[in-house]
């Protein structure tokens, strides 16, 4: 056995005095979109058709405002109304 006594002991109860570590905040790491996800998207949006700038605005807005669908109402009911006129466009 070593009969130095260790330099940075390992204390085994924090301290009253002492408060505890605040908690490591999670770093934010950019999504990293790789090409075949983002030519599935460009398909995705194209089979919209018209109603493409629509959906592009509606994720636009859901970027802007932290995923909060409430906030974006006003684009989702845009495309909703344009999907509709679509569908009922091709059934004639």
């Amino acid at each position: 056995m070593d009969p130095r006594p260790n330099p940075n002991p390992i204390p085994t109860h924090p301290s009253p005095s002492e408060p505890p570590p605040p908690p490591p905040s999670p770093s934010p790491s950019p999504q990293v979109l790789h090409q075949s996800d983002a030519d599935e998207d460009d398909e995705n949006v194209k089979q919209l058709q018209e109603c493409s700038s629509l959906y592009l605005s509606l994720q636009d807005c859901l970027i802007k405002s932290n995923r909060n669908w409430k906030a974006c109402q006003t684009e989702v009911q845009a495309l909703k109304e344009c999907n509709e006129r679509r569908k009922s466009s091709k059934k004639k």
